[in-house]
């Protein structure tokens, strides 16, 4: 009798670093309550935790997501150490492509705010700088959930979580 080979639990973490839009935000958290991938959020914020709008756009899956709250970058960053682990900035001036990016399963999928991305301290930090590529130069990004979903089924992809 053959036996099913289990799929190693996902340890990838997704960080959003000063969101300003609440129902990305939401999308953001549904993806990751989806992919049982742990969500943090770097204030400031644009919003408080309590808005409807992000409640709503996160349906009634905010009790499957696993969300951490650091008030600034500095305390993300002690986290972050403490815990290991690389960190990979998402960035429309990325070095690689996401593509050609070989994820662990320790990653830290950092993501900026929708009006600034992340800021420039942060991603000389980072391990790796990554973008995703468009083919429409008229198009300066992609909306911030989009590119969420995208960075992290592809790390899941790489890694053997989806089967």
């Amino acid at each position: 009798m053959q036996r099913c080979q289990s799929v190693p639990k996902p340890m990838l973490r997704v960080v959003l670093v000063h969101p300003q839009i609440p129902p990305n935000t939401g999308n953001i958290a549904r993806t990751c309550a989806a992919m049982k991938t742990e969500l943090h959020l770097v204030g400031p914020l644009g919003f408080e935790i309590s808005d409807r709008y992000l409640k709503r756009a996160g349906l009634d899956y905010w009790p499957h997501v696993n969300l951490h709250y650091h008030s600034s970058i500095a305390t993300f960053q002690a986290v972050q150490q403490a815990q290991g682990g690389r960190c990979l900035g998402f960035s429309t001036s990325g070095r690689c492509s996401y593509i050609k990016t070989t994820f662990q399963p320790q990653d830290w999928l950092l993501f900026g705010s929708e009006t600034t991305g992340l800021p420039a301290d942060v991603l000389a930090a980072c391990n790796e700088t990554i973008h995703i590529p468009m083919l429409s130069p008229d198009v300066r990004s992609l909306n911030l959930s989009v590119s969420v979903a995208i960075g992290l089924f592809e790390a899941q992809r790489q890694l053997g979580y989806l089967g």
